[in-house]
């Protein structure tokens, strides 16, 4: 193992255990032979959300997402 992988299991053992278990979700699916990633159960009800709001017309402006990267220093 690296130095720098062990740096970052150590900054990971510090995190809440949700935290922890997103991350290591991502390493596991980066590091795995397969190129499609699976949505979890909850990633499946975010995304259905955020289609159900767009198809209500529940969108933010120009001018809303504008200011957000200004607000944001982007």
């Amino acid at each position: 193992m690296t130095k720098m992988m062990k740096a970052a299991i150590e900054v990971l053992r510090d995190l809440p255990e949700e935290r922890q278990d997103i991350v290591a979700r991502a390493i596991l699916d980066y590091a795995s032979e397969e190129d499609v990633y699976v949505l979890t159960v909850d990633e499946r009800r975010e995304v259905r959300a955020g289609l159900a709001e767009i198809e209500r017309g529940e969108i933010a402006s120009d001018a809303e997402v504008a200011a957000a990267y200004k607000h944001f220093g982007a």
